[in-house]
């Protein structure tokens, strides 16, 4: 290994393979910490020797190299991963820095031109690592929304003047409108080219468009990403509802059934509401069975989403749910709760800005999300935006940030509450790292398969962290919401350090994690013929006099013109 100039050995402690280091000349050592790594349950105190970006030694003897970190009394772990993060952006990938985030993907949202938008993070560089999924919302948008005009390399930051323009005719398309068997495969196409690009899987917001998506292009969004064998991350119809026949879990059976089929994996997006607990014991079923399904969940009873999301209509949120806009919609730009009158000034003035959602029942749920296998940590991330609402840049001082504390401390507040509550250290890093890296290295991304732990050979993505004083600082206040997590005083990405005794450095060490690009789709356009060969025992089409109009979709594509 080249920039490594010693002689090792290799013996077992604790049943991790561990290198003893003869020699020194690494580029970065950390000294005295207590190593833990969740996949071997390696816990002991030594010396991390990293050159070329990797982990090169794990030592009880001492190590020197170009640059020294001691970590007594902290722990070294494997750097956070985030599988829910908008804050694709400077000043929010900052805040995200100082909570300990080494790699933050938005596989909900996902992006659109999936390539391009790979390609410009690589030219402007980006200090964690990145990757995404293809973005259904955003490939409805360019289908049934043509007037929004998009086109280029899009993601959560640049999401906002396109989701106004989409709904500037009255008509929200992407949102409302159920497709037609032809725009099912122009929506599919544009999946898979961006799988072709190497997308992690496919996002699809569903709650955000459960009047315009049938269930059969669910399945085939579904199906777009398992012709690949990556995942669907999936934001479920029915999140917040908790009555029948549409209660949460029914949701997640949707998706669930459709993952099974495909022998598809499946990520549950923020499964932190209603019904939780059935999902929780589904998955650990399906796992037990071989399935590579997961979820991920927040440490806060609030939320957000875009003001303009379906879910906060009149009809929905005050009609049937029962809520006012005073009491749980708070505008963190404006720094004030929406009334009816401000609800529907700020739908048609910004309907792309982001608004705080209180659920006060999920305290009493959050102490248990700490403590379930394989239920793991991602914060659901906002943009880093200031009072203007516009993105802020990366210098800007933290108190400027509008918006949700989760941008800024959700690995605070989940390892101060894991403390709080007696929760093993190693489970905690395991929910913020390992269990992430396992199920999306099981779907054959190899950079997540050396990362997420502190082992020999692997990348030196890594979270310094002091156990016993670790906590979140951020609050819904105007000042704090952006006020960073203390106790992490060093974060390395890619061997390189990038936050410095408790600074963010102005050095960009991301790295793309993302499948190879292919020369060639796997799209398979949906036929009406085709599909009446392969399901039935050949019945004319021009015979073919069933008029169906259903719920599920299945009714378009039988609707054949006779």
């Amino acid at each position: 290994m080249s920039g490594l100039r010693l002689l090792t050995t290799t013996v077992v402690v604790g049943g991790l393979a561990v290198s003893a280091a003869y020699a020194q000349d690494y580029d970065l050592v950390i000294n005295n910490g207590r190593v833990m790594d969740p996949e071997t349950m390696f816990d002991d105190i030594a010396n991390v020797g990293i050159s070329d970006g990797r982990i090169a030694a794990i030592s009880k003897q001492p190590l020197s190299g170009t640059e020294t970190i001691d970590a007594t009394g902290h722990v070294v772990a494997p750097g956070f991963i985030d599988t829910h993060y908008h804050a694709v952006d400077e000043f929010a990938t900052k805040m995200a820095l100082r909570d300990g985030v080494t790699t933050g993907m938005d596989l909900e949202l996902g992006a659109f031109n999936v390539g391009e938008w790979y390609d410009e993070k690589a030219e402007t560089g980006w200090q964690v690592n990145y990757g995404t999924t293809a973005g259904m919302i955003m490939a409805r948008m360019a289908i049934h929304d043509p007037e929004a005009g998009l086109s280029e390399p899009t993601d959560y930051a640049r999401a906002t003047p396109y989701i106004a323009a989409a709904g500037a005719d009255g008509v929200v398309g992407w949102s409302v409108t159920r497709s037609s068997i032809d725009q099912m495969n122009e929506v599919m196409q544009i999946l898979d080219t961006d799988l072709k690009n190497g997308a992690i899987g496919v996002g699809v917001g569903a709650a955000y468009m459960a009047r315009g998506l049938t269930s059969y292009e669910l399945f085939a969004a579904q199906r777009a990403a398992a012709n690949y064998g990556r995942l669907t991350s999936v934001h479920t119809r029915y999140h917040l509802i908790q009555d029948t026949p549409t209660e949460a879990p029914i949701a997640f059976d949707e998706i669930f059934t459709n993952a099974m089929l495909l022998d598809a994996p499946l990520l549950m997006a923020h499964n932190n509401d209603y019904g939780w607990w059935e999902i929780e014991e589904k998955l650990q079923m399906a796992r037990e069975k071989g399935l590579n399904m997961w979820s991920e969940y927040y440490p806060y009873a609030a939320g957000s989403t875009p003001v303009s999301a379906d879910f906060l209509r009149p009809a929905e949120w005050r009609e049937k749910y029962g809520y006012r806009y005073e009491d749980t919609l708070y505008d963190p730009v404006d720094d004030a709760y929406l009334t009816d009158e401000t609800y529907a000034a700020l739908l048609e003035s910004n309907p792309g800005r982001a608004v705080v959602v209180f659920f006060p029942y999920r305290e009493e749920w959050m102490p248990y999300w700490l403590t379930v296998p394989h239920m793991t940590l991602a914060s659901d991330a906002m943009a880093g935006v200031g009072e203007d609402g516009e993105l802020l840049p990366w210098d800007a001082e933290y108190s400027d940030y509008r918006g949700h504390p989760r941008t800024s401390g959700t690995r605070g507040a989940t390892f101060r509450m894991g403390r709080e509550q007696g929760v093993p250290l190693m489970f905690t890093i395991a929910q913020a790292s390992y269990w992430v890296a396992k199920h999306l290295g099981d779907t054959g991304l190899k950079s997540m398969q050396d990362r997420g732990r502190m082992q020999v050979g692997k990348v030196a993505d890594i979270t310094i962290l002091d156990p016993l004083t670790i906590t979140d600082n951020s609050g819904y206040k105007v000042g704090e919401h952006g006020t960073p997590t203390t106790g992490i005083p060093y974060v390395i990405v890619n061997g390189t350090i990038v936050v410095k005794e408790n600074e963010v450095l102005p050095v960009k060490a991301g790295e793309a994690i993302r499948f190879p690009v292919e020369a060639d789709g796997r799209f398979e356009a949906i036929e009406v013929n085709k599909w009446l060969n392969e399901h039935t025992i050949g019945v004319n089409p021009e015979l073919v006099t069933i008029d169906v109009h259903d719920d599920s979709g299945a009714g378009a594509l039988l609707d054949v013109e006779h």
